[in-house]
């Protein structure tokens, strides 16, 4: 695959879902007027009909694209053997955010590292709301089908500098403009954190430890670890902070902001509480805020620390969006940040509490150009990097987020829906987790292997990548800088016609 600056991506894999049966949009049924002729097979362009040993099989039912498929098999057969109809499991999946389509479009790429061609609506959910009120303002594709077009000739520049400072500190950067958000050991298990560090290693990014400190699996990823300093303080070393070329202060998070974390006992396993030196089976809170943090100066004095231990780190500071979020922008650059990580409220995963997410703390869609605007007039928009996050679903979600102002996003639920998560909401219990993602349990952290999970994450983000290249060749640009802060290229669909 090309590179971007000297950095070689990895080949997508396919990588098929671990379950037997993958649950598809659509269902076939073939009854015994079956005459095995084989036009269904000879049809379909998606591999869902196979030939064998004499008879005709709907094997790979979960590729059918239903009424969107060109030559429909069931309309065709000679005999009327096929029926198609609506899968009733599909219709019980997911929430408003994230609908069953996009469930099930991520498993799609995941899969083939690359955006499904019909069937299903990988782009927006059914929230009625936030980014999926916004739409891109895109050129016309004459070239291609929207979706399918190949890489562009000219290759466009999708990285993203993350040192604007230019100090003495690390000059790191993302080869794509994404990084992965923090999910500490304890909240989901080992194998989910390395199958997304290594994934983030291969796409020349970063992923972040969370707050549960630094397991030695991680090791190895040192060059790609962003380790987390939160307001509980669980397994925080000087020794790791050492090793990382970014360390993340998070004063608050946009999923439960002014509340803290909270991990229940019985996720709380002898390695768990051995990292985060805490006692097995009792519940972890982290408070909110910091107690020692009440201003700018006392900020200062917290990343005045971080580079008194490690003078090369780079320091990222993630909080919520408060009214003043702004201020809150422009205080952490003069506390000497590198990276301010703007946490909006449409993220988390199901351990959040809807009664936060959803009454606390500005939308991110309004707090980007709120920052984006006031860091500019102070004239220091181009001295530190902003990080946006909260409900990243889509490529679609990140040049929206980006034309809102930020310079890259974080992802996180996204990653564990690459890992075939159903969006249950059992992510704070033990053994809630059925498919082991968000899981601490022995047993159930047996169903992903890691392998499979570093590769199902690698092609999700390829297909990310190769789509956001398709959106910027659209909106005439060569490179993700130039959709920083430029709300021309969005339209509000409750505006449109004002």
């Amino acid at each position: 695959m090309s590179n971007d600056n000297g950095h070689k991506f990895p080949e997508v894999v396919r990588t098929t879902s671990r379950f037997r049966n993958p649950i598809g949009k659509y269902r076939l049924n073939r009854t015994s007027d079956c005459i095995a002729c084989g036009k269904c097979v000879e049809l379909c362009p998606y591999g869902v009909h196979v030939k064998r040993r004499g008879r005709v099989l709907v094997e790979n039912q979960y590729l059918c694209v239903g009424p969107d498929c060109p030559e429909p098999c069931h309309a065709a057969c000679p005999v009327g053997a096929l029926s198609l109809k609506r899968n009733p499991d599909f219709e019980v999946l997911g929430d408003f955010r994230w609908t069953a389509d996009l469930l099930a479009s991520t498993w799609y790429m995941a899969e083939f590292g690359k955006v499904p061609p019909a069937g299903l609506e990988y782009k927006i959910g059914d929230s009625a709301g936030g980014f999926d009120k916004l739409r891109l303002v895109l050129k016309a594709d004459k070239t291609a089908k929207e979706g399918v077009s190949e890489e562009p000739d000219e290759e466009v520049d999708l990285s993203v500098e993350l040192n604007r400072r230019k100090d003495h500190a690390h000059k790191a950067g993302m080869k794509v403009p994404f990084y992965g958000g923090g999910m500490s050991y304890g909240s989901v298990s080992i194998t989910t954190m390395l199958s997304r560090i290594k994934a983030a290693a291969m796409l020349g990014t970063f992923c972040c430890t969370g707050e549960g400190g630094y397991p030695d699996e991680l090791k190895p990823y040192d060059a790609h670890v962003i380790t987390q300093v939160a307001t509980g303080l669980f397994g925080v070393r000087e020794e790791t902070i050492k090793r990382v070329k970014i360390v993340e202060f998070k004063y608050a998070q946009g999923a439960k902001p002014g509340l803290g974390g909270h991990l229940l006992g019985d996720k709380v396993t002898p390695g768990v509480a051995r990292m985060r030196e805490a006692v097995v089976g009792y519940p972890l809170f982290s408070p909110f805020p910091f107690h020692s943090v009440y201003s700018v100066e006392d900020h200062k004095k917290h990343v005045d620390w971080i580079k008194a231990i490690n003078p090369r780190a780079l320091v990222s500071v993630k909080v919520s969006t408060p009214t003043d979020v702004d201020m809150v922008a422009v205080g952490s650059y003069y506390a000497g940040a590198h990276i301010i990580h703007l946490d909006g409220s449409y993220g988390g995963t199901g351990a959040a509490p809807d009664i936060a997410k959803k009454n606390i703390a500005m939308p991110l869609e309004y707090a980007l150009p709120k920052v984006h605007r006031f860091l500019t007039e102070e004239g220091v928009r181009d001295r530190i990097t902003v990080i946006a996050s909260g409900g990243i679903r889509t490529p679609h979600d990140v040049a929206k987020i980006i034309a809102l102002g930020a310079d890259g996003v974080c992802t996180g639920t996204a990653d564990l829906v690459a890992l075939e998560c159903v969006r249950c909401h059992n992510c704070e219990r033990g053994r809630g987790c059925a498919r082991g993602i968000a899981t601490t349990d022995p047993e159930l952290m047996e169903l992903i292997e890691l392998e499979w999970g570093t590769q199902r994450i690698v092609n999700m983000f390829l297909a990310w990548r190769k789509e956001l290249t398709r959106i910027l060749r659209r909106l005439g640009m060569r490179s993700i800088r130039e959709l920083v802060g430029r709300t021309d290229c969005l339209v509000h669909l409750d505006y449109m016609n004002k």
